[in-house]
């Protein structure tokens, strides 16, 4: 069996949700054992010796790659979710979109402070999200060690506006020309 490429588990939805948006939809990937598990097995290698102690993953695609990943690095899984949907007590964060604002949570006792986290999404597009995220890790008292995700769009800029390291299991520009990086 030849080496998995992730690129070609990516299907492309022109004009979703809105006209002139090419979607990167994930499922296919999803869809495949083979493609999960490589895409899972790549974060394995990448963070197994990083001495990460939390794996955050934002809602709800996060979910689907932060949990294996937490559960393989033998550490804690914190969900970041959408406001209102976590019991007890919460920090939550604003965040601008380009329709308007949404707010995301985490649950006070989550995170210690000091403790290395990764947070783990499944797209960055223009950071927004990933950077409340991220300030609700920081908030909690938690360092953030690195921003992970399986499609970043560098078209949009997202990188650029994050002030923590970033990595992508795959890089679409803005001709549509796709990196694969290690």
């Amino acid at each position: 069996m030849g080496e998995v490429r992730l690129q070609d588990h990516i299907r492309s939805i022109p004009d979703f949700p809105r006209e002139g948006i090419l979607f990167r939809d994930i499922a296919p990937l999803l869809a495949d054992p083979g493609a999960f598990s490589e895409s899972i097995e790549r974060l394995v290698r990448r963070y197994r010796k990083a001495g990460i102690e939390r794996v955050l993953g934002i809602e709800s695609r996060g979910f689907l790659f932060g949990a294996p990943l937490a559960l393989q690095l033998g550490v804690g899984f914190v969900p970041v979710r959408k406001a209102g949907k976590l019991p007890g007590a919460t920090l939550r964060r604003s965040y601008a979109l380009e329709y308007g604002e949404a707010e995301l949570e985490i649950q006070v006792d989550a995170l210690s402070a000091g403790q290395r986290v990764l947070i783990l999404d499944d797209l960055l597009a223009t950071g927004g999200t990933a950077a409340a995220a991220a300030g609700l890790a920081e908030e909690a008292g938690a360092k953030v060690e690195e921003l992970v995700f399986i499609v970043e769009l560098t078209e949009l800029g997202g990188r650029e506006r994050l002030s923590w390291p970033v990595h992508s299991l795959l890089r679409y520009g803005a001709a549509g020309e796709v990196q694969e990086p290690q």
